[in-house]
């Protein structure tokens, strides 16, 4: 199995990528030229060459250093997040991975429980305004953010939200947080990973407007 399906198959968020990711052991000179569509990752010298499986800190670092920065962020979030790695596991793949890579530590948290969860999470960073996760809130329930004491934001993906059984539920409780003097905004999932900049610009206008 390669690195990117294992996390997959683990649960583990990886923004799409459709390309085959394998393992290989340095210096074997019998390599075939690799195809376009494959990208080769050095085993590390530490692990045994009769290993035939993928670790999860090897498949972890392969995924973040084949990611742009966000979505390297949620990858570390969702395997944090799962259990998959703990602080040990975490500074052995910042151990191996590039010096580039080393300020996306402090960015990570793994109470997102989801790869869109976490893009949010930077984006309202990216905005520098005050926000708290996974907030419990009096007939309502527990939310995404409370952005700014007012905004609720709810990242909707269709795992979670589809059928219009969970739409009435989701509106109810939007209803019962309206009584309470809050906002709700719910982009989807597929916008908060590739529509990014127009996200942030929707939720920097909101806080603006209020």
């Amino acid at each position: 199995m390669d690195c990117v399906s294992l996390l997959r198959t683990l649960g583990v968020y990886v923004l799409s990528d459709t390309r085959l990711h394998v393992q290989v052991t340095p210096h074997r000179s019998s390599l075939a030229p690799a195809e376009p569509d494959v990208v080769r990752h050095w085993r590390p010298a530490s692990l045994p060459t009769s290993a035939t499986a993928v670790d999860i800190v090897s498949a972890v670092v392969a995924a973040v250093r084949c990611q742009e920065p966000r979505a390297a962020v949620a990858t570390l979030d969702s395997a944090w997040h799962l259990g998959l790695i703990d602080e040990t596991a975490i500074a052995e793949a910042f151990r191996r991975l590039p010096q580039r890579h080393r300020s996306l530590r402090s960015l990570m948290d793994p109470s997102a429980e989801s790869g869109p969860e976490t893009l949010m999470r930077l984006i309202l960073r990216s905005l520098g305004c005050r926000f708290e996760t996974q907030v419990r809130i009096p007939t309502v329930g527990r939310v995404d953010f409370v952005v700014e004491g007012w905004l609720i934001i709810e990242c909707d993906s269709r795992a979670h939200h589809e059928g219009w059984e969970a739409q009435k539920r989701d509106r109810r409780r939007d209803l019962a947080a309206a009584a309470l003097g809050y906002a709700t905004v719910r982009p989807l999932a597929e916008d908060i990973q590739y529509h990014r900049d127009r996200v942030r610009t929707s939720i920097s206008c909101a806080l603006a407007r209020h």
